[in-house]
This record gives C-alpha cells, sequence and structure tokens, in this order.
C-alpha cells in the first residue's frame, strides 16, 4: 500500500465509527471471523479497544491483521482501522471510493486520460504558463 493510499484511506476513516469493539476477552476465533466478513462488506473498517482489555492496540491490530489477511491503515490510541481489498466487483463498496481514489471496479480508461492530459496542456499554452504553477 502506498503512502498516497493509505492517506485516501485515512481520511475515509475519520468520519467512520468504530463498528467492533475489542473487550476483556482479546482477540477470539468469533471475533476474527465477524472483522474479516465486515471487511468482505465493508473493505475499510474501525476498532475500538475498550479500557478493560489489558492488551496493546498496535499488537492487536498486527494480530487480526494476519488472520484476516488485511492491512493495518492506522493505530491511534485505541481506535484500529483495517483495510482489505475486496476482489469481487459485485461485493465492493457502495459507491464509495477505493484506496486509489477511484469508484470501485471502475478502470481508467487510456484514451480519455490522454484526452484530459492534452486538454490541459492547451489550457496552459492558452494561458502562457506552459504547465507551470506560478
Amino acid at each position: 500500500m502506498t503512502s498516497k493510499e493509505r492517506a485516501i484511506l485515512k481520511s475515509q476513516a475519520m468520519t467512520m465509527d468504530p463498528i467492533f469493539q475489542i473487550g476483556k476477552a482479546s482477540v477470539t476465533p468469533e471475533m476474527v471471523t465477524a472483522v474479516s466478513e465486515a471487511l468482505t462488506a465493508r473493505e475499510l473498517i474501525k476498532l475500538s479497544v475498550l479500557q478493560n482489555c489489558g492488551d496493546d492496540p498496535r499488537e492487536l491490530a498486527q494480530i487480526l491483521a494476519e488472520r484476516t489477511k488485511s492491512q493495518v491503515v492506522q493505530v491511534i490510541g485505541k481506535k484500529i482501522v483495517l483495510y482489505r481489498e475486496n476482489k469481487d466487483p459485485k461485493k465492493k463498496g457502495r459507491g464509495e471510493k477505493n484506496a486509489t481514489g477511484t469508484k470501485p471496479g471502475a478502470q481508467s480508461d487510456g484514451k480519455a486520460a490522454a484526452k484530459r492530459s492534452a486538454d490541459r496542456a492547451k489550457q496552459a499554452k492558452k494561458s502562457g504558463n506552459h504547465g507551470r504553477n506560478l
């Protein structure tokens, strides 16, 4: 995961509420199954580690990431954000953007990108700055 993708995921996670709480029992097989199912449905999830859990949130994040085959986006205090890309385009988020900033399942059209680039070059030439940001 690139730093840009991680930054996009962090910004998406800021507005999310935690959907799981890790308590005194810490990470159980049932918790791992539930987190894996949530990652399949949502791709990006936030978890909260309760005060009565004696384990370190960073360690819990690594354990969950290994067991669910996901990636740790960030751990801030007692909040954990995990990401796992769906392979099935039908199950991807509901109109949400993925880590690359495009809608899930959308593919970049090379011709459209080339046209946008040519349009920007024409606009820059017309304005006289030739692509330089002043």
